[in-house]
């Protein structure tokens, strides 16, 4: 009776536990949808203290005795507290608002957050089934609400300042300025995830289900999405030259794809967007997209006072990050009575993309991505920090291709745009890579 007992207990625990994960992932997932039915504006933060919330509560509840788990989750811990204290010594070295430094160290490091608690969740086969049919059904949720907005409501005929026609289609990111990027990455991915995870559901099923994210990335316009995917691509295989016959298998598929757009680039409508791309007088030293997406590497050292700028950068939200480029202004009437603080660096990269005629263009040619924003905001000790956590989080739990291929499609897209600061394509990578974490983790005690 007791042993029974003891396992009831621990069975509570684990659906407590899991239910406030998936709760926490979901009050992210959808809160532009509540947003749009009318809850406050605050409702988009509600996740900054879900999130850490739901893996304080199941770090406290864990009682794995796995000892390689818990050094990663120690490791984890370490990892984000030295980003803890470079994000607030930037911000104390450059005056920057506590309300500031807490945000970006959200943005930054809430991802590591969610892994933390995948990964301390003690997953039996069973309850590791449940959670992934829980995150699969939001995943097909937004998959569904983005070809309804196109296919049905016909969102990409709507004209709204600001957004281009496929922009609209977002998915349950509706509203957000770079919601149809966010919303083709988010499913992108998931088409791949579900792609190699799913392997009970057929495979005409799977691969269906993969050309539905591909056709969304179509009609929403998100075409630098693809460009990270295959940069992403070509990096996984450039880590499989010792291993000659999956990089014989990887170039070969590599070869038909690119053959393949190509095709596409030339004989299908669809595919006509990326041809913006195709203009090689913009390149080059004193090209036009050369010079625009470095104007960031250039205005930022400009207001540096002290070597110290090199090592902490100009302050969380200063720069071109998610916060300073659009989150500070975008909800000043809330962070501005919390003592949020700007810098003119920010304003004078904006500047820079409105005097270049490819500034609303695409959002490739964009001064305001991931990388940049580290780099000016924290320096380079804050990009160090990131990159520590990056490499925990690769050494440690990217124990297969899949994995490995999101961590480069991360890599890529922080130099794309925004991204690496946006919790719902951040959360969800980080949740798929949990996820594929604990089906290693099964397949090794078997």
């Amino acid at each position: 009776m007791k042993s029974g007992a003891a396992l009831s207990g621990k069975k509570k625990g684990f659906i407590k536990s899991s239910t406030l994960v998936l709760l926490a992932f979901a009050t992210m997932f959808f809160s532009r949808c509540f947003d749009t039915l009318g809850a406050p504006s605050t409702i988009n933060f509600l996740h900054f203290a879900t999130v850490p919330f739901a893996c304080g509560v199941t770090l406290l509840k864990s009682r794995s005795k796995d000892r390689h788990q818990i050094a990663i989750s120690w490791a984890l811990i370490t990892g984000l507290f030295i980003l803890f204290w470079a994000i607030f010594a930037s911000a104390l070295w450059n005056q920057a608002g506590v309300i500031n430094a807490v945000l970006s160290f959200m943005l930054l490091g809430e991802p590591f957050v969610m892994l933390l608690a995948i990964i301390s969740l003690p997953m039996s086969p069973a309850s590791l089934e449940k959670f992934k049919t829980w995150m699969r059904r939001f995943f097909f949720f937004h998959l569904f609400l983005a070809l309804f907005q196109r296919h049905v409501l016909r969102m990409n005929t709507w004209n709204t300042p600001g957004l281009a026609s496929p922009d609209h289609i977002q998915g349950v990111f509706w509203r957000s300025g770079a919601g149809h990027v966010v919303g083709a990455s988010v499913s992108l991915s998931f088409g791949v995830y579900y792609l190699v995870s799913a392997k009970t559901v057929p495979i005409w099923i799977r691969a269906a289900v993969a050309l539905a994210t591909f056709w969304q990335m179509l009609i929403a316009d998100a075409k630098q999405v693809l460009l990270a995917f295959l940069v992403g691509g070509v990096l996984l295989i450039l880590t499989k030259v010792k291993d000659i016959t999956k990089l014989i298998k990887y170039v070969i598929g590599a070869i038909v794809l690119v053959y393949v757009l190509l095709w596409c680039l030339q004989n299908v409508e669809a595919f006509a967007a990326f041809n913006v791309w195709m203009r090689p007088h913009i390149y080059g030293p004193e090209g036009e997209a050369t010079l625009l997406k470095t104007a960031t590497f250039r205005i930022v050292p400009s207001y540096y006072e002290s070597f110290m700028n090199w090592l902490l950068g100009l302050g969380p939200g200063h720069t071109v990050g998610r916060l300073g480029g659009w989150m500070i202004k975008e909800y000043a009437d809330l962070l501005e009575p919390l003592g949020s603080t700007r810098h003119p660096a920010s304003r004078d990269v904006w500047q820079a993309v409105a005097a270049s005629y490819l500034g609303a263009s695409s959002s490739m040619f964009s001064p305001l991505f991931g990388w940049a924003g580290i780099w000016g905001d924290l320096g380079f000790l804050g990009l160090a920090a990131y990159l520590f956590l990056s490499f925990l989080v690769w050494r440690y739990l990217c124990l297969d291709d899949f994995s490995r291929f999101l961590m480069f499609s991360v890599f890529a897209i922080g130099l794309v745009f925004s991204q690496m600061e946006e919790p719902g394509y951040m959360l969800s990578v980080a949740a798929m890579i949990g996820l594929q974490w604990h089906e290693h983790q099964g397949t090794s005690r078997k």
